[in-house]
């Protein structure tokens, strides 16, 4: 395909977001350096206080991540307290049901896409079964709900899991992950950036901390197994320095267009827990005639879901930088201030949000989603 560029008639964006928050500004810069006009904003918190929202049929409408507004939060996980990580069930089938509410215009992203990349569970599963590599899982496809961290223990000893990733199946940003290690003696570790308070509530923290007390690490696997957890495989990590890493990649309309290399001397990589960018001309080197395999990976996993323009892959790859696996798959992992596309993508020159509205314009091939006209309907997490 050729260059992502700006190209024939200028499109007409609405976007349901947040308000003006930093996504909307930048993809409004990126519409309106287009041509496009100034993209217009509807708001999450009126879209599920309205019980839906009608859109021109001439309108192309985005999602935006529904996350990091209090009010929001409070409407879809029923809770106050925006550090607080359990509610993830109720926070999904809210989501799914503000999406399917949604009426009129044409949507960058499919609800029934949204609705596996928003399950972990059934996302491995459908990676998995399309033959994407991924991490070993006894949840992959949510066959039977985990009941608590006896089940944990149980699930990871049937399967041969020494360490293994405790997810929650509706987390996104690291919220509630749990990195566990277990040894030959039965001595558990678990570090994860939740927060136990005195009250037995779970909460969102900055810091990533170190549990070692089973009993303490039992108390927050059971307190958020009601809303269901999805356990895989912990694979070694490649290395850069003297830092684990990985790699996001977004792909925009079939094609890995953006990489950043995400680096931590934790288990969890996130940049908001302290994970730092790597060079991403160190890595390309490290991998060598292996890097093309590596965003072919990438966009493997985003075929997976073709009627969404967008997505962020999560790529972890193998010690030697030889060997890749998709570790998540994001709906809204476009937030890269500052990347540029990648050499050969297309999209040089030009940051994750101007490349996708540069894709709609001008790129034979992007499919849009049918209309938002499906009635809305109630979600049912698999908890």
């Amino acid at each position: 395909m050729g260059e992502m560029r700006p190209q024939g008639t200028p499109v007409k964006w609405a976007v349901v977001a947040n308000g003006e928050n930093r996504r909307v500004h930048l993809f409004a810069v990126a519409a309106e350096e287009a041509g496009c006009g100034t993209p217009r904003v509807v708001e999450w918190s009126d879209v599920l206080r309205d019980g839906g929202h009608d859109f021109a049929d001439d309108e192309v409408v985005r999602l935006d991540s529904p996350g990091e507004n209090a009010d929001v939060d409070r409407l879809l996980r029923g809770a106050d307290g925006p550090t607080r990580v359990e509610g993830s069930a109720r926070w999904y089938a809210g989501f799914l049901d503000g999406v399917r509410s949604l009426r009129g215009g044409r949507r960058l992203d499919d609800p029934a896409d949204l609705a596996v990349l928003f399950d972990k569970r059934l996302c491995h599963a459908r990676l998995d079964a399309a033959g994407v590599p991924v991490p070993q899982s006894p949840t992959s496809g949510a066959a039977r709900p985990v009941e608590g961290w006896s089940d944990v223990r149980r699930l990871m000893e049937e399967a041969g899991l020494r360490r293994a990733f405790v997810k929650l199946a509706h987390g996104s940003s690291a919220s509630g992950v749990l990195a566990v290690e277990t040894s030959a003696t039965g001595r558990v570790r678990a570090t994860t950036s939740v927060e136990r308070t005195a009250d037995g509530s779970l909460h969102n923290s900055l810091r990533v901390r170190r549990y070692s007390d089973e009993a303490e690490i039992a108390a927050i696997v059971d307190t958020l197994a009601p809303d269901g957890l999805h356990i895989e495989r912990w694979l070694p990590k490649a290395s850069l320095g003297d830092r684990s890493a990985d790699l996001r990649v977004v792909v925009v309309a079939g094609r890995a267009t953006h990489v950043v290399v995400r680096t931590s001397r934790s288990p969890l990589t996130n940049l908001h827990l302290g994970g730092t960018r790597g060079d991403l001309s160190a890595v390309r080197t490290l991998a060598g005639d292996r890097w093309a395999h590596a965003l072919g990976i990438s966009e493997q996993a985003a075929a997976c879901f073709p009627d969404t323009l967008c997505v962020g892959v999560d790529l972890l790859p193998a010690i030697g930088w030889r060997r890749y696996a998709v570790g998540e798959v994001n709906a809204f992992g476009d937030l890269l201030p500052r990347l540029t596309g990648l050499p050969g993508s297309g999209a040089e020159g030009l940051d994750t949000y101007a490349t996708q509205v540069a894709a709609v314009r001008s790129l034979s091939g992007v499919r849009l989603a049918p209309p938002f006209d499906a009635p809305p309907r109630t979600a049912h997490a698999h908890s």
